[in-house]
């Protein structure tokens, strides 16, 4: 739908095979440390791209209006029976590149473990910036390629590529990591402020979170976290910006079609009709569905 290859969780046990009883509690609370430092605790509405099965939902109590999007149906599906109070949150399937969102509508917007999976970041900090309100905030976190054990490989000679090099690497399939002077590059590009970084998972070493309970970790993660405003040596780096474009008013809608980004969209049935280009967008199960459309004009 976008032009760009984009990895999809669909029908994938992410929750289950990646994060519950797989050894990332402390992972986890590292990062939800990281999340409190920098998302502003309350504001009217925020949206959480790749949002998965609603990890971090619960972060989000201050806001008015949440909504929860993925690109795999079937993560947010778990999302709703997961979730305590799934009643709160507004479930969106869509493309990163094509989101289905009228401009300036978002005061706040998270991205945490789905920038590794973008294969053109440049064009999705551009869509990122169309949805959020001048001076919103984005808290986004990043895989670094220039963490200290990627450093000593590459000095032993065990891995090909340099961490040092300022380009992307792709390491296997859609899964990438970054040097995060190119991340502030691409964010400047983009035209958002960087405000604040910190660096996560220090302590993310096999042997060690054996030995070690979580939540110690975690909390010897979350005093080495400030660092990051200096250097980036840890696997994890999550980083504060804000948007900066030309003041506007308030959104007019909500939803628009992420095709012809018409925000004439009728509801139907279980569907969205776009009346600008005629293509109908399933809105059934308490999901709104802008993946693929159901029907073409």
């Amino acid at each position: 739908m976008s032009g760009a290859k984009i990895c999809d969780y669909e029908g994938s046990q992410y929750r289950r095979e990646f994060w519950e009883g797989q050894g990332r509690e402390y992972e986890d609370l590292a990062e939800r440390i990281a999340m409190r430092a920098l998302l502003p605790p309350a504001g009217d509405t925020l949206v959480e791209i790749g949002a998965g099965y609603g990890r971090l939902a619960g972060l989000y109590a201050g806001y008015r209006r949440v909504v929860l999007l993925d690109y795999a149906r079937s993560q947010l599906e778990e999302a709703q029976r997961y979730l305590p109070n799934p009643d709160r949150f507004t479930f969106v399937v869509a493309d990163v590149y094509r989101l289905p969102f009228v401009d300036n509508l978002f005061d706040t917007l998270t991205m945490v473990r789905v920038m590794h999976h973008l294969a053109d970041v440049p064009r999705a900090l551009t869509e990122l910036q169309r949805v959020i309100r001048p001076g919103g905030v984005v808290v986004l976190e990043h895989a670094s390629k220039r963490h200290l054990k990627a450093v000593a490989r590459w000095l032993l000679r065990r891995q090909p590529w340099n961490p040092f090099d300022p380009q992307p690497v792709e390491f296997a399939e859609l899964n990438f990591d970054f040097h995060p002077r190119w991340v502030r590059q691409q964010l400047t590009g983009a035209g958002f402020q960087l405000e604040a970084t910190r660096t996560v998972s220090h302590f993310r070493v096999s042997w060690l979170k054996r030995l070690v309970p979580p939540r110690w970790l975690a909390a010897l993660d979350g005093l080495a976290q400030p660092t990051g405003r200096w250097w980036q040596l840890s696997p994890s780096v999550f980083v504060r910006a804000r948007a900066q474009k030309p003041p506007a008013g308030l959104a007019d809608g909500f939803f628009c079609c992420p095709l012809c980004r018409s925000s004439a969209l009728s509801p139907l049935d279980a569907r969205l009709v776009c009346d600008g280009c005629g293509r109908q967008w399933r809105t059934d199960g308490g999901i709104y569905d802008f993946k693929t459309p159901l029907s073409s004009p």
